[in-house]
């Protein structure tokens, strides 16, 4: 009886995430299928799903009528350089939280986990400013140099999976005269491969869709990444539904492709980062 009632529960805990993911798929399905209609196949009624025929020439009309490898490159350029900063100086923070003894320790991870409160427009101003003062406006250094300045986030993240490694594993390789760099070199960043890869993929998805920093920063259109850049193509071409859907295919593709490529690590990353204190 117990077996026959766990597996109805499994059953209908099935369907149920099988009709959520149907559900939030209709919007991409409805992307796709739109970016390969004709512009009378969308105004005309009744409306149908699926496109009749196939016109694949959308893509190629999208990518023409903007610098689309322009922005390609400036957003992989700005995608790499702040998944370096974000590894280099997250990991370098997170082992000295997790690791490393000194005075006011506990109130600088304190300090650092509140300012995740505060809301990306508080400081926007003084970013501006000190963006502006350092010489970096108008460039894609803008966006890339605060990524070497740490992330709250990403180092509590990283710091829970640190915590994790074995004391005994660190005081090994102290007494055989390592030096913390080397521990963390050679130990830590080995055994913390799915906890990286995790933090990798998050500050690529957030660089890939960063819209925000390119408008406040960047002015000329050579160095716009496809975010802003498919905003302005959006303005320009607001009455082209179909030119429109495509170049979101296009904007879309890279991240999925992403996902799917590192989802086994990403998943290991989330199910191993423990929450010891």
């Amino acid at each position: 009886m117990n077996d026959n009632h766990e597996t109805s529960s499994n059953i209908a805990g099935k369907v149920l995430v099988v009709l959520a993911t149907a559900l939030f798929a209709i919007p991409l399905v409805w992307m796709v299928l739109t970016s390969l209609k004709t512009p009378e196949q969308i105004a005309n009624a009744p409306y149908s799903w699926w496109p009749s025929p196939l016109r694949w020439e959308n893509y190629r009309e999208a990518v023409s009528a903007m610098p689309f490898l322009r922005y390609l490159v400036n957003t992989l350029v700005l995608c790499l350089g702040s998944v370096a900063g974000t590894l280099f100086s997250c990991t370098l923070a997170a082992y000295a939280f997790a690791r490393l003894r000194f005075p006011g320790r506990n109130l600088l991870f304190a300090v650092l986990i509140a300012t995740m409160l505060l809301p990306w427009q508080v400081t926007m101003a003084p970013r501006f400013l000190l963006i502006r003062e350092l010489g970096l406006y108008d460039s894609l250094g803008a966006l890339i140099a605060p990524t070497f300045l740490g992330n709250a986030f990403y180092i509590f993240l990283l710091r829970q999976f640190f915590l994790t490694i074995p004391q005994d594993m660190i005081e090994a390789a102290r007494m055989d005269g390592a030096s913390e760099l080397g521990i963390l070199w050679r130990i830590a960043l080995p055994l913390a491969r799915p906890a990286l890869a995790t933090v990798a993929l998050l500050q690529f998805v957030a660089a890939w869709n960063n819209y925000g920093g390119p408008l406040l920063y960047l002015n000329d259109p050579q160095h716009f990444p496809l975010a802003y850049g498919l905003e302005r193509f959006v303005s320009s071409h607001s009455t082209q539904t179909h030119l429109l859907m495509a170049a979101a295919v296009l904007f879309t593709l890279p991240i999925v492709a992403a996902f799917f490529l590192a989802q086994r690590l990403f998943l290991r990353g989330i199910a191993t980062t423990g929450l010891k204190g």
